[in-house]
């Protein structure tokens, strides 16, 4: 089994990226959702982000029965908090869609809403030894009010893709897990290629666990 665990308390984004989490894993694959137990709704700063970190490692009780483990918010907060205490892969989803975006030393950015994540995001590039990191490009408006309309985020996160284009980006990672429905709209017309970061997790820990041997 590969718990993914949702690090804000909206069950409704955990219903929705783990559906495309199942997607991604095929029929064959158990993957079961886990809700933050306290925190925000929406992560969209480096406090909640931190909040997160701690409702991440308080699901590690819940999560003896997994093979694997899927962080699903872009900081991937609690990551090596994670890694220490269960002794199975833990992918994050920033971790995941970086190493893809990075393939043959491809230049990328990070789209996304949330501008006072701008500098964990640079850390997180830096910490993995990402060389090709150009930086990252965020969507105008507040982020909780662009989440609750699907047409405005698709839009913005458009209009920001296209800014990290004409600022060099070869590919672009959508980050945020609550992001991973607009994701999978704009994939198809984006100017470059465009990765989904929680797709990515889900096949970096069937790499991980030997291309699928999930119990």
């Amino acid at each position: 089994m590969i718990a993914m665990i949702n690090p804000n308390t909206s069950t409704a984004t955990t219903a929705a990226m783990l559906r495309i989490a199942r997607e991604t894993a095929g029929p064959d694959v158990d993957i079961r959702g886990f809700t933050a137990p306290f925190g925000a709704s929406l992560i969209t700063n480096p406090q909640a982000l931190a909040e997160a970190e701690q409702a991440v490692i308080a699901l590690a009780p819940e999560l003896s029965q997994a093979s694997a483990v899927i962080i699903a918010a872009f900081g991937d907060p609690g990551l090596s908090a994670l890694r220490e205490r269960l002794h199975v892969p833990v992918t994050g989803i920033a971790e995941a869609g970086m190493q893809e975006a990075a393939e043959g030393k491809r230049t990328f950015a990070v789209v996304t809403t949330t501008p006072d994540l701008v500098d964990p995001i640079a850390e997180m590039a830096s910490r993995n030894g990402h060389a090709t990191f150009i930086g990252t490009w965020t969507t105008k408006g507040d982020p909780a009010s662009l989440m609750s309309n699907a047409s405005d985020l698709r839009d913005a996160l458009a209009e920001a893709c296209a800014r990290a284009v004409r600022a060099g980006a070869g590919a672009i990672v959508i980050g945020g897990g609550p992001l991973a429905q607009a994701a999978r709209g704009l994939s198809a017309t984006a100017p470059v290629p465009l990765i989904e970061p929680l797709p990515a997790a889900v096949r970096l820990s069937l790499m991980r666990l030997g291309q699928g041997g999930v119990q």
